[in-house]
């Protein structure tokens, strides 16, 4: 296996300002799968010693135990922490002993055990005279414009203020239908949408392999510049996971989707944070593949699930593929699914293939009387509320 170099430093890293930090539940729960706070006080120690910009890790604090003004940290960082572990956190206390399969029980869990994390991060930041506050988001309150903002300004007031925001799934209200699927991908997302300059995955694995890293000969991937960097390597195999729902391949799609949004990332284990967070060479650094996006855009293409479908003729294809132009009603060959106005829907062509994603203007029941029809003649017979794109190139997104 490769070895871990502590002494070379990635400039990308060591300068970035904004950060944002996931953490799974394996590496914050026991091995019974409750929460252990040892290793949340672990967790706290490093990220406020980055924040604080001393290297010892003491919190910088002052003889009244208080962080100073708390805008932010000493050199100018800041951190957004996205943190499972409410599932896990709940089982005990429910006298569960394991994750349960079933949606209701893990809300159950979710409630009882979201409480308990974030008191857990609130006493150990307050070690530092640092202030945390919740965020839990669901697709729903990121793929919708109004929605989107909010998050956004949410954020951004937290960090302007000196919060540290922890942020998770809504587990407690979120159903299959409107589920992120893992915090590893829901971290990605976040870290597009405050901007960050930096994204770490910390895991159960010191980064990513090119096998199993149980098995002798396997080494570490020390960088990854594109997908080509990645041909052969069997990541379904590459990496474990505990109490959570993640494994190295959410890691890698959510490294993707970072990347491709101009966020470079590290991938390693909890107990390699601080190493991670100073810029060491330590675990795996995705190198960024594009550039920034419309930040809502991106949230459309990987947190939204289509509510239902519509098919394009070949005409309507072009138009929204190539020339990247509204849908318009003359170009709808059918229609399905159930939904509302503003929900996101597929769009696909004539085989079926989905090309494109995007929130829709009407709901379903209304789209059959408008399918094939210009807007010219929709608006002199329905009104000129129907003198509209059935969804706006602003609010679509291509899909790959």
């Amino acid at each position: 296996m490769a070895e871990q170099d502590g002494s070379a430093v990635r400039d990308e890293v060591a300068a970035a300002r904004r950060i944002v930090v996931k953490i799974g539940s394996s590496s914050l729960t026991t091995a019974a799968g409750g929460l252990d706070a040892d290793r949340v006080d672990a967790l706290v120690d490093v990220l406020a010693k980055v924040l604080d910009g001393d290297g010892k890790g003491d919190g910088g604090r002052d003889g009244d135990g208080k962080g100073g003004d708390g805008k932010g940290g000493a050199n100018g960082k800041e951190i957004v922490l996205v943190s499972s572990g409410a599932i896990a956190a709940g089982l005990a206390p429910l006298g569960l002993d394991r994750r349960p399969r079933d949606l209701a029980r893990q809300q159950a869990a979710a409630s009882v055990g979201q409480g308990l994390l974030v008191a857990r991060y609130t006493a150990s930041f307050a070690r530092y005279g640092r202030r945390v506050g919740q965020v839990l988001l669901t697709t729903d309150d990121t793929s919708r414009r109004a929605h989107y903002r909010n998050a956004t300004r949410t954020l951004d007031q937290l960090l302007a203020m000196g919060a540290l925001p922890i942020v998770n799934e809504n587990d407690t209200v979120a159903t299959d239908e409107i589920r992120f699927g893992d915090n590893d991908r829901l971290a990605a997302l976040v870290a597009h949408l405050v901007r960050a300059d930096l994204l770490v995955l910390l895991s159960d694995v010191d980064g990513l392999y090119d096998g199993d890293p149980r098995t002798p000969g396997t080494s570490r991937i020390e960088e990854v510049r594109g997908p080509e960097d990645l041909d052969g390597v069997s990541i379904g195999s590459a990496g474990r996971s505990g109490v959570g729902t993640g494994g190295m391949v959410t890691k890698v799609e959510a490294a993707r989707i970072a990347t491709a949004a101009g966020v470079p990332v590290v991938l390693t284990s909890a107990s390699r944070a601080g190493d991670a967070l100073l810029g060491r060479r330590t675990g795996t650094f995705f190198h960024r593949t594009g550039r920034r996006s419309a930040n809502r855009l991106l949230w459309l293409a990987h947190a939204s699930a289509p509510r239902g479908a519509l098919t394009l003729d070949d005409g309507a294809v072009r138009a929204v593929v190539e020339r990247r132009t509204s849908l318009l009603p003359a170009g709808i060959a059918a229609v399905e699914g159930e939904f509302t106005a503003g929900d996101p829907v597929e769009l696909r062509d004539a085989q079926g293939r989905p090309v494109a994603r995007g929130l829709v203007n009407f709901d379903a029941k209304e789209i059959p009387q408008l399918i094939g029809r210009s807007t010219r003649d929709l608006a002199r017979e329905l009104g000129p509320a129907y003198e509209r794109e059935v969804v706006h190139r602003d609010d679509l997104v291509l899909l790959d």
